[in-house]
């Protein structure tokens, strides 16, 4: 189940409103009458710097720091996509920020949790999403035109989303058969019974080894099944090795913020597995000859440590007959990716268009 959490308001000294984070400004400003708060009253840097925190210790013992996330809050779950939304007391949840469902009942909050300590700042302004967006929507060809007309944009959400990252010193040793190719020259019969020649490819065998260092710096695991994963790929990176913050509140006010549900040990595993694969095709890489057959690697794993962090994304959610769909915006870089309806009338014309087009080239050809 994911958990989100929306962080206290924050008053705008001018007008009263309630300040959020500004990514145009980079700055906590006021929505309403456009006043940039200076970092102060709560919302200054703390100086704290970004911590790369042992993983075998942390799986022993949970219990990071506290920074901020945990508050009173009122808790509710979504009954169509499962995410649990964290709120203030005196905001009323109306829809689900993940897939639109008003279908949302009150819950316990969850307790015992690893709270971020660092986070990509938003950069990418609504109104440029806004702008994508539309773009995006008229670009998809095969999608209803009624869908290309919404533009759906009313649907946008900010959403911080948590995420781990793993670094890792890897030594590697590996075995395999190392294939050189050579030709040789046979005789044969054609179908008129003369002799030919031809050359044909063999292949030497012989054995090979070697070894391979690697270090995986921020190795990105997502923490959220609220956004659908194909999705997330596809806007990836987020640049957390240069960019990172230290948390701070300010941030993330007038956001979204999810908690995880891929928990550290769920998500130490999947990195490994990545990180496995990716030695697997570096070793592969280091073989030498033309080919190469029964790769054996031996990885020994070296000062794994972790970061639990949140990256921005916009996301858009809207529903097309008994279907809901998604759309994703990079927060940082502006990289979209989404997901749309297919009609089946354009499909249907645009394949009878092609049998059209083959009959009159093979009548053309028979003529």
């Amino acid at each position: 189940m994911a958990e989100v959490s929306a962080l206290r308001k924050h008053p705008c000294p001018e007008c009263g409103g309630d300040a959020e984070w500004n990514p145009a400004k980079q700055a906590l400003a006021c929505p309403y009458c456009g006043t940039v708060l200076p970092w102060s009253d709560g919302v200054e840097p703390t100086g704290a710097g970004i911590v790369e925190h042992d993983l075998e210790q942390a799986l022993a013992s949970v219990g990071i720091q506290d920074r901020g996330l945990r508050a009173e809050k009122k808790s509710v779950k979504c009954e169509s996509c499962r995410a649990i939304s964290i709120f203030d007391p005196d905001r009323a949840a109306q829809r689900c920020d993940f897939c639109g469902s008003p279908a949302i009942v009150p819950v316990d909050s969850m307790t015992d949790v690893i709270t971020p300590e660092s986070l990509l700042p938003v950069v990418i302004p609504a109104t440029q999403v806004r702008d994508l967006l539309r773009t995006w929507y008229r670009s998809r060809w095969w999608a209803p035109n009624k869908l290309k007309s919404a533009a759906l944009t009313d649907t946008l959400h900010g959403i911080y989303l948590p995420y781990w990252t793993f670094d890792a010193h890897v030594d590697a040793e590996w075995t395999a058969e190392s294939g050189y190719h050579y030709y040789v020259t046979e005789t044969y019969r054609d179908s008129d019974g003369k002799t030919q020649t031809r050359q044909v490819q063999k292949t030497r065998w012989e054995y090979s080894e070697g070894r391979l260092a690697h270090f995986f710096d921020d190795d990105m695991v997502p923490g959220t099944v609220g956004i659908h994963t194909q999705l997330l790929r596809k806007v990836e990176p987020f640049p957390t090795t240069s960019d990172l913050k230290p948390y701070e509140p300010a941030f993330v006010r007038g956001w979204t913020v999810e908690r995880y549900q891929v928990d550290l040990r769920q998500a130490s595993q999947t990195s490994k597995q990545q990180m496995d694969d990716t030695i697997h095709q570096l070793c592969s890489r280091d073989v030498p000859g033309d080919t190469h057959r029964n790769l054996q690697v031996t990885s020994r794993y070296q000062g794994r440590t972790f970061k639990h962090i949140l990256v921005p994304v916009w996301l858009a959610t809207y529903t097309y007959g008994s279907k809901s769909f998604q759309v994703v915006a990079n927060g940082y870089t502006g990289k979209m990716a989404g997901e749309h309806p297919l009609s089946w009338v354009k499909i249907t014309l645009a394949i009878l268009a092609a049998l059209i087009v083959i009959l009159i080239i093979v009548g053309l050809n028979q003529g």
